[in-house]
């Protein structure tokens, strides 16, 4: 008898546990979207997509295209010296003809981190740094990766696996990361790694309001007294993994360092909203003790220390540039670690002179006011032809890669953006402010730094959030699952146009990202604006 009622009275707090863990995670917004099946069904399908678009004919240019003809080379050096190496003058007909080995015995002067260079030199380890494929791999097999992790990241924001789909196909044929991804620079990599670290957030703070609603249901339902400064969030992998690849962004360009802090503040304030969502007392205190503290140490820290290993080919080689520069400006101790932190700081602090100090005029330098529009699109490439010469059958050919973003993306991308600015503002949509979260960080520190000479083709760090914001415009537009049948039906069909719409704009820009050869009067028919050319 004893027994049974034992039983009975823990079936009672059992239910009455799951009730309370229910009403939690419904407040909290961490209702289950139900099987994933179709949703990764769909993903895959997008990454097969990605890889089609990225892999086909990513060899053909056999010439270091716009800024390959840094990183490719640099890359290949790491591989060999575990450095960055000095080249003679004019070296890349050489190199492009397979004489690889033609670098100098001198580390080169450099001003970015080498992670994403090592990524290219991998590429080449792969196969082979005489092949354009071996130089460009890299970038495509991420840039790929990139739409698959956007369509999930998409999914779990916005709670929509339409939305999600919406995001990975609109990344998958969009000009600006097609031609990132076949073009072996380093923004694309500091986009892979910052997008990679938001999603790692993005199921760090699921993760955290179930273990919040778990807990606080337990300790109520068992009538315990909460601690005044609330619960513990436990081992939280998934923010070191965030730090880890935010220090990873940060090794590929500074840039990366924009989104350590936006990101560092967004997980914070995510756990602020639950503690008080819950009603915890003292949630502000507590979230500073719980969190916010344990967060600078499991991002920031990682980030840093991330950083400092990627120079370890640096560290390891006795010839890379300003190796001892401790010992050239008599500030070394003795002490070979120390001494070597010194040098890595002070050649810091010079590159950081070059880069604020850089403001030479370049053709196609474009003002950040104007990227989300386009307006100034950045030349990677351009060749021309006569009747006869490479495949061109009339008087004048051209082959073009122009690193410009479907206009009808971008377009309407930046409407979607003010629409997304209004909804967080006004209705508080925190899915919103997630959204706009990579804008905060790769785009608006641009404004502050118009003077410098830029380009629109760092739009690529910062393209996944705006298309995450038209994603959920669109996603608006379709209307929530329980509107009206007949409204989600029209908006379900205006957007499906929509999408089939730009699908097509993307086909007829195709020759343009990727150099194919085409008649003047075809390729004029691409440049939609005269700042184009």
């Amino acid at each position: 008898m004893h027994t049974e009622e034992e039983a009975t009275h823990r079936a009672v707090v059992e239910d009455e546990q799951g009730a309370l863990r229910d009403s939690y995670r419904r407040r909290l917004r961490t209702f289950d979207l139900g099987p994933s099946r179709w949703a990764w069904a769909g993903a895959m399908a997008l990454l097969g997509l990605a890889l089609v678009l990225r892999l086909w004919g990513l060899g053909t240019i056999g010439e270091l295209i716009f800024d390959e003809t840094y990183y490719v080379k640099d890359g290949y050096t790491l591989t060999q010296e575990g450095v960055e190496m000095s080249w003679p003058e004019e070296p890349d007909p050489a190199f492009e003809a397979g004489d690889v080995d033609s670098y100098e015995p001198e580390g080169a002067y450099v001003v970015h981190p080498p992670l994403g260079k090592w990524l290219i030199g991998a590429g080449m380890m792969l196969l082979g740094p005489e092949s354009p494929w071996g130089w460009r791999i890299s970038s495509a097999l991420l840039g790929s990766l990139a739409v698959l992790m956007l369509a999930r990241i998409g999914r779990r924001l916005f709670r929509s696996t339409t939305a999600g789909l919406i995001a990975g196909l609109l990344l998958a044929v969009d000009g600006v990361g097609l031609v990132h991804s076949r073009t072996s620079l380093l923004d694309p990599f500091l986009m892979f790694f910052a997008l990679a670290a938001f999603g790692a957030l993005l199921i760090d703070r699921d993760r955290f309001r179930e273990h919040l609603a778990l807990v606080s249901a337990r300790m109520h339902a068992g009538a315990e007294l909460a601690p005044r400064l609330g619960i513990s969030g436990g081992l939280r992998p998934w923010r070191l993994l965030a730090g880890l690849l935010l220090g990873m962004a940060c090794s590929v360009k500074w840039s990366g360092l924009y989104f350590v802090a936006v990101f560092g503040i967004m997980t914070v304030l995510w756990d602020w909203w639950a503690r008080r969502t819950i009603g915890q007392r003292d949630w502000l205190l507590g979230g500073l003790v719980h969190d916010a503290i344990p967060a600078f140490f499991a991002m920031v820290g990682t980030a840093l220390l991330t950083y400092v290993v990627s120079f370890a080919g640096w560290f390891a080689s006795s010839i890379g540039y300003h190796r001892h520069l401790a010992a050239e400006r008599d500030v070394a101790t003795g002490n070979g670690l120390i001494d070597s932190l010194t040098s890595l700081w002070l050649y810091h602090v010079q590159a950081y002179s070059f880069h604020v100090g850089l403001d030479s005029e370049h053709p196609y330098e474009a003002h950040p006011a104007g990227w989300l529009l386009q307006l100034r699109p950045t030349n990677f490439y351009y060749r021309s032809y006569e009747y006869g010469e490479q495949g061109c059958e009339v008087a004048r050919c051209g082959a073009h890669i122009l690193s410009v973003g479907n206009p009808l993306i971008w377009w309407l991308g930046t409407v979607a953006l003010l629409v997304t600015v209004a909804v967080a503002v006004l209705r508080r949509d925190g899915r919103a402010w997630a959204a706009l979260s990579g804008l905060l960080a790769g785009y608006v520190p641009w404004l502050l730094f118009s003077e410098r000479t830029i380009f629109t083709f760092y739009t690529i760090a910062f393209a996944p959030w705006l298309i995450l914001c038209l994603a959920y415009v669109m996603a608006l537009v379709i209307g929530p699952p329980g509107a009206d049948r007949e409204r989600r039906l029209a908006g379900g069909l205006f957007v499906g146009s929509l999408l089939v719409l730009i699908v097509l704009v993307s086909a007829f820009f195709w020759p343009v990202w990727t150099g194919q050869v085409l008649d003047m009067e075809q390729w004029r028919y691409r440049m939609w604006l005269p700042s184009w050319t």
